[in-house]
């Protein structure tokens, strides 16, 4: 059986963090889709096209990796895909604290999904897309925190 894992997110914009976990756990899946969830009550920066396209652009070179959008549940969205793993990077204690809820929700949800955790690495720790979109609305230079592919 295919070791499928999902990697959720609004991804606006995806950062070098992002990227980071993403290539740090290819090793451990067969497969990953990068799921970026369609959120309604959620105001984005970025539209959906151009983040997918980011991201493709990104993992172009890596054939176990793909991205797609989705609406509801991201458990449902993993049973839909056949996945039993749910990818999550964690960056702060507080993380650990909001993610850790959020897992074993969705464990209850879907008792067959794992939550895997991978702690950033120390120079990712505090990126984070929000701070990318501020420095972008104060007509910043965001550029050493976001994939070379990430043409805004």
């Amino acid at each position: 059986m295919k070791r499928i894992a999902v990697f959720p997110g609004s991804f606006d914009p995806i950062t070098k963090g992002h990227e980071s976990i993403i290539k740090r756990a290819i090793p451990l899946f067969d497969e990953i889709i990068i799921g970026i969830g369609e959120n309604a009550d959620k105001e984005l920066y970025f539209p959906i096209e151009k983040r997918i396209n980011w991201i493709e652009k990104i993992f172009l070179n890596y054939p176990g990796i793909s991205v797609t959008k989705y609406k509801g549940l991201t458990t449902d969205f993993c049973k839909k895909v056949n996945a039993k793993y749910i990818l999550r990077g964690l960056r702060t204690s507080a993380d650990f604290e909001f993610e850790r809820s959020i897992g074993q929700i969705n464990k209850k949800l879907y008792p067959e999904i794992e939550t895997i955790f991978l702690l950033t690495t120390p120079e990712h720790t505090p990126i984070n897309s929000s701070i990318v979109r501020d420095i972008l609305r104060h007509n910043g230079d965001p550029s050493e925190f976001i994939p070379d592919e990430v043409d805004l």
